[in-house]
C-alpha cells in the first residue's frame, strides 16, 4: 500500500508500532475511498451535463473545483487526526505509551478516539479468541488497561466473558 496521506519515509514506516501502522493504514484507506467517491460523483455529474446538452459548460469545471476543495479539506482533517492519534501511541523514553494512547502490552488496539461500543467489540473479540476459559478470565480480570479503556463497559464484558466461559 502506498502511503501519501502524510509525508513519511520507508524508514519511519518500519519504526512504527503495530497500533501506529493500523492507524496509518486506516487513514490511508479512508483517503483513498474519499477520492474514489469524488471521481464517481464527478463522472455522474459530467454525464448529466452532457445529457443535458452542456458538454462545454463551465459547470463541470466548477463542480470539479468544489470537489477538489472538499477533498483537500477532508484529507487535511484525516491527516491531522492521524498525526494526533499516532502521537498518542508513541513510546515515552520510560517505555510506556504516552498521552493516554495505545498500550501495546494489551494485545489489542487501544485507541481512545473510538467509541465505547467499538472499544468493547475490539476487547471482546480479543478475549473470545482465547480458547481456555480459565486463562481467558484470569487474563481479563488482571487487565488494567481494559478497566481504564472500557470504563463502565468493563464489568459488562466481564459478565459476558464469564457466561461464555460457562457454556464452553
Amino acid at each position: 500500500m502506498e502511503f501519501d496521506i502524510i509525508d513519511i519515509t520507508e524508514e519511519e514506516i518500519k519504526k512504527l508500532t503495530t497500533v501506529q501502522m493500523k492507524l496509518l493504514r486506516t487513514a490511508q484507506q479512508k483517503k483513498d475511498e474519499l477520492y474514489r467517491r469524488a471521481e464517481k460523483e464527478l463522472k455522474v455529474y459530467r454525464a448529466f451535463t452532457m445529457g443535458a446538452g452542456m458538454k462545454y459548460s463551465s459547470l463541470n469545471i466548477s463542480k470539479q473545483a468544489d470537489l477538489q476543495a472538499e477533498l483537500n479539506f477532508q484529507t487535511a482533517l484525516l491527516a491531522d487526526n492521524l498525526i494526533y492519534n499516532m502521537s498518542l501511541n508513541e513510546p515515552n523514553p520510560g517505555g510506556d505509551i504516552g498521552g493516554g494512547g495505545g498500550d501495546e502490552s494489551a494485545g489489542y488496539i487501544v485507541d481512545y478516539s473510538l467509541s465505547y461500543n467499538e472499544r468493547y467489540v475490539i476487547v471482546r473479540d480479543y478475549y473470545i479468541a482465547i480458547k481456555d476459559p480459565a486463562e481467558r478470565m484470569a487474563l481479563y480480570g488482571a487487565d488494567e488497561v481494559a478497566k481504564k479503556y472500557l470504563s463502565s463497559y468493563y464489568s459488562t464484558l466481564y459478565n459476558v466473558l464469564y457466561t461464555y466461559s460457562q457454556k464452553v
